[in-house]
């Protein structure tokens, strides 16, 4: 460019400025930040509406070091009312080039007032959600844990994460220099979505009773822990799941593994339930056909016995299973062949997930027909060589219960979306396994196995009850074979007979003494009781003087399991 004046000519240089546009978008970069708005989120209720897992807001410390005029003297006033570690805060407050740090992550009311009111430069405070258990520890291992983010890391909260997690929101807003917000500036928020409540099918009060009752008998009996499910056998519902495990000093206490789903056992003579099941569909007995049972019987290179030395007698089937004798049950087992017992462990569930798709469930385990040894036979028709949960056990009794029919057992009924409306969650379809016939042969066989079995210790005073007690070793972790003087003590059963209403089981690792009669029969009764009389179940049989009963009977008696 020329310009002249006066007969002087200037030649100016031309000023360009190369891609304005990616300077312009730094500046603007500089000044504006976006903060993320954590969801709220979802609540975990019981059936009956009680909150079992909530989120509260809580208080977060944060520092954008450029604006922390002094990381040393920041750090000074900062450390005791939050009860860190100054030399570490000076750290984190001197970071170069950050402009966003944590400084304390969900702090109450009081602290987070304390630090308002210091005015520093550079600290900000945020809300952000806090989990809490109103119930403390109840149904914990159920319910799992989230981290510090409200990420779920197990059970229900990990299961169902996405469900509860919501959607974060976004603030973007533009500062000056000095980190203040510029009046006018840009602005932009998308608010966070709070997550879908979830609805359990847990009660509450009933879970409250399965763990104390269950954590008195671990005392009782110096078991390594136990587990307790109640469901309710024509819809699946689990009403309660409890695990709990010994201390070293003081009372058990709930443990964060559902061992119910995620621990396998050998079931011992309650898995009977399904070999005689078998043997009754396929017609290769009836309920009152007797044999002739010895106390022990060669089945290849090993010897099986009944538990206690007898003379051979004279046993009906229905004596079989409610005597727990594993010599008639091996005998009626050899009837059903090896393909036919592999078949019905399947039938009734065994060596398959549940479908609650509970995380770290386990499938059990059932050996493929084709690998048996010459003793399987033997061993697997009175539940050793074959593994369980707690959960699959129990579905086997449901489904004798409910007339024949496997229904999936469920422990999420509903969500709550944000506009409050409920939706229940889809029931699969139940599963025929045996015959009704079958079903009600079975059944009776059950109820005579309290009355007058191995059972008795979970009669319910004012009801009938129909159960199977289980005594199984338990396998060495260590070495082939199992642990010397180890035992699981199981029973498992339902309640009134005439039209069940619950279905429990109870597991106890190493009891002492371990059969499940005198140990884990018991406790059902007690469970029994309280969780009829909470559903308002009214007592099927007379008791004796017209009184309403209160405690379950308490005098053991030794089975046969």
């Amino acid at each position: 460019m020329l310009l002249a004046f006066t007969g002087v000519t200037v030649r100016l240089a031309h000023l360009q400025v190369v891609a304005p546009e990616a300077y312009v978008d730094r500046g603007r970069a500089q000044r504006l930040r976006t903060v993320a708005l954590p969801a709220s989120r979802g609540s975990v209720f019981d059936r009956n509406g009680n909150e079992l897992a909530i989120s509260v807001r809580q208080h977060t410390v944060w520092a954008d070091p450029l604006l922390v005029v002094d990381a040393s003297a920041t750090a000074a006033a900062l450390a005791p009312v939050l009860g860190q570690d100054e030399a570490d805060l000076r750290d984190r407050l001197d970071q170069q080039g950050s402009r966003f740090v944590y400084v304390a992550r969900q702090i109450d009311d009081e602290r987070a007032a304390a630090v308002e009111s210091l005015d520093l430069e550079g600290i900000g405070l945020r809300d952000e959600p806090r989990r809490f258990r109103p119930a403390g520890d109840l149904a914990l291992s159920v319910l799992g844990d989230v981290d510090v983010d409200d990420v779920g890391l197990s059970g229900i909260e990990s299961q169902f994460d996405e469900v509860l997690s919501g959607e974060p929101g976004e603030l973007l807003v533009e500062r000056g220099r000095d980190g203040s917000t510029i009046a006018g500036g840009q602005h932009r928020l998308r608010p966070a979505t709070r997550g879908e409540d979830l609805v359990l099918a847990l009660d509450r009060s009933l879970q409250y009773e399965v763990e104390r009752a269950l954590s008195a008998q671990v005392l009782a009996t110096e078991a390594d822990g136990g587990s307790a499910v109640v469901m309710d056998p024509r819809s699946g519902e689990i009403l309660a799941m409890a695990n709990v495990e010994s201390q070293d000093e003081g009372d058990p206490r709930p443990t964060r593994n559902n061992a119910a789903l995620t621990s396998i056992f050998e079931p011992g003579s309650s898995s009977k339930v399904v070999t005689l099941s078998g043997v009754l569909e396929e017609g290769l007995a009836e309920p009152d056909d007797v044999m002739a049972v010895a106390d022990t019987l060669q089945v290849g290179p090993k010897r099986f016995s009944d538990s206690s030395s007898h003379p051979t007698q004279q046993m009906s089937v229905s004596e079989v299973l409610g005597q727990s004798s594993n010599v008639g049950t091996i005998a009626l087992a050899q009837e059903l062949g090896p393909q036919g017992l592999d078949d019905y462990l399947r039938r009734f569930g065994f060596g398959r997930p549940t479908g609650l798709g509970f995380p770290g469930e386990s499938a059990g385990l059932v050996i493929p027909v084709e690998k048996w040894a010459s003793t399987s036979i033997g061993s697997i028709a009175i539940g050793q060589g074959v593994a369980v949960n707690a959960v699959q056990m129990l579905g086997a009794l449901n489904t004798v219960a409910n007339g024949g029919v496997s229904v999936p057992p469920r422990l999420v009924r509903s969500t709550i979306g944000a506009d409050g409306k409920e939706l229940p969650v889809g029931i699969p379809a139940g599963e025929p396994v045996i015959s009704a016939g079958t079903a009600a042969e079975m059944t009776s066989m059950l109820a005579s196995a309290v009355t007058d079995g191995t059972g008795v210790n979970a009669q319910v005073d004012g009801y009938t009850v129909a159960g199977k007690t289980g005594t199984a070793r338990k396998p060495s972790a260590e070495v082939r074979g199992y642990e010397p003087g180890a035992y699981m003590g199981v029973f498992a059963g339902f309640a009134p007979v005439e039209d069940p209403r619950l279905s429990i089981i109870v597991v106890l690792d190493e009891p002492h003494p371990y059969y499940g009669g005198v140990v884990a029969a018991p406790v059902f009764s007690q469970i029994a009781e309280y969780g009829l009389r909470l559903l308002g179940v009214p007592p099927t049989v007379a008791v004796p003087g017209g009184a309403v009963p209160t405690s379950p009977p308490t005098s053991p008696v030794t089975p046969q399991d």
